[in-house]
């Protein structure tokens, strides 16, 4: 692995982030308002196990912010809970509005900036009971609710994100089952979930653009690299997918599923890209699977570092404005795995700046070892383990490398 350890990003431009990120339901424990914890209860939708205490952070949050600080690094992303922000609808909670609000003002304390993002994954169950994001009542009761929490916590916010990958959910919640509302084949709901994410989006950004404070506004998106195979096999070579517009290569699926949002994010500051592995696709969009014995990580996928820079790219030329890597990384037990994982996708990236493509951040997935959704516990993301009995956090091998990156970044810059 050593060749392949990457020893220096080189300079970044200036009012670059790095950071970690995190989401909400996955390390701060006992959120059993939303839909996700439903889901995890119900028999059949083949989540593994409960979300739980998760990381406990919901008490541990100081801790966390330590870990990032103690890394050397500039940001920390993480997200708020709806459903403890609004536990009914039309109630909110002034005390775990301000719970957000000491997380924002101890990370500035600590020279940290703050990218939040107001729904990651998670719906509150009365909205779920409605219907959920099929239903048009979702984009108002969302707008509504960033409003609020903008109001109460805008003026400490440096990033905001209104929906992480909201494609994810539309995807894996109507068309693939393994996301609340646990649907699969549901083209019609998939559509009526796709068009109101977006509209929220548009409604949520113009709310946070009325809050105090003053701060980039953006999306983030899962934006996997996609090599398509007209022969439905990985036997010749693929072309890769540069175009996701209505009639592009991907049809009506490449659309909805991600141009529809990059070209919404013309009219955002940024785009967040997630990209974790290049998909290889038929030529009737079937993902054609990784060869036996090919190389993958716990979640499946093919262990293929290097999408992030075709990613990125797509993503440039297409929404046209700047981009900010909000998700980057590899589920491991093997850390010397993920120093090389990042050691390439760091590269990938640097040669597409290198080309031009204007990108503004990098946080790596995740800061913590957590409740990877139907996959429960197992994928280890982290670059801190985390002891499911004491809570114990304990930085790998892996977070000192990326501390040492970022610290030469910084001095190479200078």
């Amino acid at each position: 692995m050593g060749h392949l350890e990457l020893s220096d990003f080189g300079p970044v431009p200036a009012g670059w982030r790095w950071g970690a990120a995190t989401a909400a339901h996955q390390i701060e424990g006992g959120n059993t308002n939303n839909d996700w914890w439903d889901f995890e209860h119900t028999p059949g939708s083949g989540t593994r196990e409960s979300s739980g205490d998760a990381c406990d952070s919901w008490h541990r949050w100081f801790e966390d912010l330590e870990l990032i600080r103690g890394m050397g690094l500039d940001a920390y992303r993480f997200s708020l809970e709806w459903s403890r922000i609004e536990p009914a609808e039309g109630e909110f909670s002034i005390a775990a509005l301000e719970h957000y609000r000491q997380i924002l003002l101890a990370a500035r304390e600590m020279g940290l900036s703050t990218a939040v993002t107001f729904h990651h994954f998670t719906t509150p169950r009365w909205m779920a009971a409605r219907g959920g994001w099929a239903n048009p009542e979702v984009v108002d009761r969302f707008a509504r609710y960033v409003d609020i929490a903008a109001q109460h916590l805008g003026d400490r916010i440096d990033l905001a994100a209104t929906i992480n990958e909201p494609n994810v959910v539309a995807l894996a919640g109507y068309l693939g089952g393994i996301f609340p509302p646990g649907r699969a084949g549901d083209m019609d709901g998939f559509r009526a979930a796709s068009a109101h994410f977006r509209a929220a989006h548009e409604a949520a950004r113009e709310a946070l653009r009325r809050a105090p404070g003053d701060f980039p506004i953006g999306l983030t998106l899962a934006l996997p690299d996609t090599v398509m195979h007209e022969d439905g096999t990985l036997e010749g070579d693929g072309a890769r997918v540069h175009d996701l517009g209505p009639d592009g290569p991907r049809g009506e699926m490449g659309w909805l599923a991600a141009g529809q949002y990059l070209e919404t994010a013309r009219d955002d500051d940024y785009v967040g890209i997630q990209t974790y592995f290049t998909e290889h696709v038929g030529p009737d969009g079937q993902v054609i699977a990784v060869p036996a014995g090919g190389r993958v990580t716990q979640m499946g996928w093919p262990f293929t570092p290097d999408a992030l820079g075709h990613s990125v790219r797509l993503a440039h030329r297409v929404a046209g404005v700047p981009v900010i890597v909000t998700e980057n990384g590899v589920a491991t037990e093997d850390d010397a795995e993920r120093v090389e994982y990042y050691s390439t996708s760091l590269r990938s990236l640097r040669e597409a700046m290198d080309d031009g493509v204007d990108v503004r951040g990098f946080f790596a997935w995740s800061l913590l070892d957590n409740f990877e959704w139907a996959m429960g516990f197992e994928p280890a993301f982290g670059l801190v383990a985390v002891d499911p009995v004491s809570f114990a956090r304990t930085p790998k091998p892996s977070a000192e490398w990326f501390g040492r990156l970022v610290a030469r970044s910084r001095a190479t810059a200078g």
